[in-house]
């Protein structure tokens, strides 16, 4: 960093508010069945299929939700312990699911 009072230096990378993500790793609980729905409320019509239940923590549930949408060649996230990959895509899911080991069930209607 210049310290030079006649510097017009208006941000440097080397100070700041930058904060390091020391946060532990979290681990999402589940019931042993993992629950697959479409849902549509509060997206604006457009559907996600949301999955549910599935006991891993965040690394390991991103990985899993990386490996589900490029099954379903689309897109996805996770938030908050649920993977919601874009569209309809329930039956795919459960197959991959099933192979994988999980204990999975249709959810809603």
């Amino acid at each position: 960093m210049i310290n030079n009072k006649n510097s017009k230096l208006v941000y440097s990378t080397e100070t700041g508010r930058i904060k390091q993500d020391d946060s532990p790793s979290r681990r999402y609980q589940g019931d042993g069945i993992v629950r697959i729905r479409r849902e549509t409320s509060g997206r604006k019509g457009k559907g996600v299929t949301t999955v549910t239940g599935i006991d891993l923590n965040d690394a390991d549930l991103k990985a899993l939700a990386k490996q589900l949408k490029q099954k379903c060649s689309t897109g996805g996230t996770v938030k908050d312990g649920i993977i919601e990959i874009q569209g309809d895509h329930r039956d795919k899911l459960k197959s991959e699911l099933e192979k994988l080991g999980h204990q999975v069930k249709l959810a809603g209607g």
